[in-house]
């Protein structure tokens, strides 16, 4: 039985790299978005700072073991069997829980996953134990509500205390620098600096470095008894350095963000390197008590010795460390920061990633009535003084970045902090929770979330947010069930497990490979953004224009197919399949939309001028034919559902011709728009005259049949009519689409016209 339980222990720490690898891949934009998004150094650059960051917060990070050893649950109490029952479903909830969250696309946190996970599995395995013929236990000889709940709270009141912070500080100090921060510095940058450097240096040294296993006693009595000391000596110091380094023209604010980037690279090794080692290290050393005292039965030997401190061995950190370091260098996730929080803290509006919301625009409306209200009670003075010092139209950020350098400084510094306190309370804060909400408070103290943006970006807070609150409920509720299993099935149920969590190991790397290779096919429009060149833009930005054209067509004709083929054939399946890819469709045009007006804002005014109605025009079309498709799949799907006759025979073959005609057109626009022939367009466009034209014959043959036909069919023929209405409004659409396509794809100030004057 020995034997099995160290084969478990050896899974558990190869889970555990895996973790550590995917972990540090996936929160690598915790600590490295407000380095890039403020453009303080190459990324490379910042890549090396972080890692230096990491490999030194994982050797610093052992005092955050004792969470997973008996933080959540009382050892003394739970038997071997119980722990490791506990650790096994911990880990294999949480690759469960990543795949369907990943497949999702949903943000998680590995830390609330973890503790809850945890919480999960005791409180089950607890109702076991409680339930034993001849048990005197209660919950609370189980659970160590207290220390949980102490976890719990820290956990959600960072999401708060994190977005009070960022908001206030960031606010403060955008009043003392202003954003037009680089006239302004003089002697207050030697100040600031001075101040964010010794918060960092005593948040993550004099905090963070008690718990390093090579700190003796005595060096640790030392620095408590002289920490003000060593604070007062820090600040003088740094804030000298910083105003020289000022006066020898080096930007000191760069200096504090990567500063900041190696703090916060530290903080996040030394708080989550326990979400990813701490329950293989656990139960490895519960096997380790187990075996050195005998072993034997393992339903009756107790853990009382994980009450003990965590005394991770050195050199496992360190390897930690390495592991974290290595996939930080090469993971392509790593290398591909994600874009989530810089684009809800943009200083500018562009590509908005979120809709709006009933709440997020409720929230809106709320926070202009309030501050209208405070600004109606605030002296004149105050006002105008305000506006001058908060004026963000005079931001002043680096070249192509989010927002400038003082935001970014703001935005490490504080997280830093917060989460190095954190560490220091034994508290597990989430890294993704404290850094999330410190730049969305920063970006909303710095007016960087206005009237046309605020309703989007509340709405991306409030999905992050939720996201958080569902990976806390399922973690609980999965890790039970998993561990109910597994309690109840012994061995074989954990192997099987096992196996289940490897298989969606191997899945959830095969579908990132996909996706990876999705978000790669439009690399056209981050090209065409990191042009500088406003000459160079629209060649560019005509190409784009004509594939998403193209795409668009070719959806277009597959939904007008399987639309009018699920009304004759009275397939409600295909119908519903239709509704869903339809809205679907239409989110993907407002966020195409959204970025082709932000492309287009970067090319010369000259042609900005001439093709801005055309573009509009093209995508206005877009939309309209597939509101047009919305309209005719929701009278179809209405009367396919309630089971009413079908389509009499007597107009099959007229209409199927007529649906393959319209198909054809649209197949042949997305070959023509590629090859961009104005002679093809204006041909194309007189079929859909053409069309237009036998649709209104088979219109005219319908309101015959109502008069003459059968009075059982008429709910039918309605239905009928109301598809060749929409279908007429439809190949208008498209017919308009073509023009404005024709003229996108005119060379810029070639006013000829290719549209002869019976089309136009």
């Amino acid at each position: 039985m020995d034997i099995v339980f160290l084969v478990i222990v050896i899974f558990l720490f190869l889970l555990a790299i895996f973790d550590l690898t995917v972990g540090v891949s996936n929160d690598a934009v915790n600590f490295l978005t407000s380095a890039v998004g403020s453009r303080a150094a190459s990324f490379k650059r910042i890549l090396i700072v972080a890692s230096i960051g990491v490999f030194i917060g994982a050797a610093m990070s052992n005092g955050m073991m004792d969470v997973a050893r008996h933080g959540i649950f009382r050892p003394e109490n739970l038997s071997f069997y119980d722990v490791i029952a506990i650790f096994m479903a911990v880990m294999v909830t949480d690759i469960i829980l990543l795949d369907v969250f990943n497949s999702l696309g949903m943000p998680t946190s590995t830390t609330v996953s973890m503790v809850f996970e945890l919480l999960g599995a005791t409180f089950v395995v607890a109702l076991f134990k409680i339930a034993a013929p001849g048990s005197e236990l209660g919950l609370a000889d189980l659970i160590n509500a207290e220390r949980a709940l102490s976890v719990i709270l820290g956990i959600f009141l960072s999401v708060a205390i994190a977005f009070v912070f960022g908001t206030v500080v960031q606010f403060l100090t955008r009043l003392i620098f202003t954003f037009e921060y680089k006239s302004r510095m003089k002697w207050k940058v030697g100040l600031f600096g001075g101040v964010a450097c010794t918060a960092i240096v005593y948040f993550m040294l004099i905090k963070g470095i008690k718990d390093l296993t090579i700190m003796t006693p005595e060096l640790k009595a030392w620095i408590a008894d002289n920490t003000a000391m060593l604070l007062g000596v820090c600040f003088v110091g740094f804030t000298v350095l910083m105003q020289a380094l000022h006066a020898l023209r080096i930007n000191v604010f760069k200096t504090v963000v990567l500063l900041g980037t190696f703090s916060l690279a530290m903080a996040f090794a030394g708080n989550d390197l326990v979400n990813f080692i701490g329950v293989p290290l656990t139960s490895a050393a519960s096997l380790q008590d187990y075996m050195a005292n005998g072993g034997g039965d393992v339903h009756g030997f107790m853990m009382g010795s994980l009450n003990g401190p965590a005394e991770t061995p050195f050199y496992y950190l360190v390897g930690a460390g390495m592991i974290m370091v290595v996939a930080l260098a090469t993971s392509s996730k790593a290398r591909r920061v994600t874009q989530t929080t810089v684009g809800l803290s943009s200083q500018n509006q562009g590509d908005e990633m979120f809709g709006s919301s009933r709440l997020g625009r409720a929230l809106v409306r709320a926070t202009l009535r309030a501050y209208n209200g405070v600004m109606e009670v605030m002296p004149a003075g105050m006002r105008h003084w305000l506006a001058r010092r908060m004026d963000a139209t005079k931001a002043q950020p680096e070249d192509g970045a989010a927002f400038d350098l003082v935001r970014g400084s703001v935005n490490l510094m504080l997280a830093g902090m917060l989460i190095a306190w954190g560490t220091s309370m034994k508290l597990p804060l989430s890294t993704t929770f404290v850094t999330f909400m410190v730049a969305m408070g920063t970006s909303l103290a710095d007016r960087a979330w206005g009237r046309e943006s605020a309703v989007f970006r509340i709405t991306g807070v409030i999905s992050v947010i939720g996201g958080w609150f569902i990976t806390a409920g399922v973690a609980f509720i999965g890790a039970g069930i998993v561990v109910c299993l597994m309690h109840k099935g012994g061995v074989p149920v954990m192997f099987a497990g096992a196996a289940i969590a490897v298989i969606l190991l191997i899945r959830s790397n095969i579908r990132f490979k996909n996706k990876k290779k999705e978000m790669e096919s439009d690399t056209l429009f981050q090209t065409i953004l990191s042009t500088e060149n406003p000459a160079e833009v629209w060649p560019l930005l005509r190409v784009y224009i004509n594939e998403k054209e193209r795409m668009f067509l070719t959806f277009a004709a597959e939904a007008y197919s399987e639309v009018t083929a699920g009304f004759i054939n009275d397939d409600n399946k295909a119908l519903s399949r239709s509704e869903k890819a339809l809205v679907t469709e239409k989110d993907v045009l407002k966020g195409q939309r959204r970025k082709l007006t932000l492309c287009l804002r970067r090319v010369t005014p000259e042609i900005a001028m001439e093709k801005n109605t055309w573009f509009h025009l093209s995508n206005n079309m877009a939309m309209s034919m597939t509101y047009s498709l919305r309209r005719i799949n929701e009278v179809c799907k209405e009367h396919v559902d309630n089971n009413f006759r079908p389509l009499p025979e007597h107009f099959h073959k007229s209409f199927m011709a007529i649906c393959d005609k319209i198909r054809d057109v649209l197949l042949d626009a997305e070959r023509v728009i590629e090859v961009s022939q104005p002679e093809e367009i204006d041909a194309l466009r007189r079929r859909c005259e053409r069309i237009k034209n036998e649709l209104s014959a088979r219109s005219k043959d319908a309101y015959g049949y109502i008069q003459k036909g059968d009075a059982s069919n008429l709910t039918v023929v309605y239905v009928y009519l109301n598809v060749l209405q929409e279908s007429q409004e439809f190949v208008t659409s498209l017919r308009k689409m073509l023009r404005a396509s024709g003229k996108l794809n005119l060379a810029p100030s070639s006013y000829r016209s290719f549209t002869s004057p019976q089309v136009s």
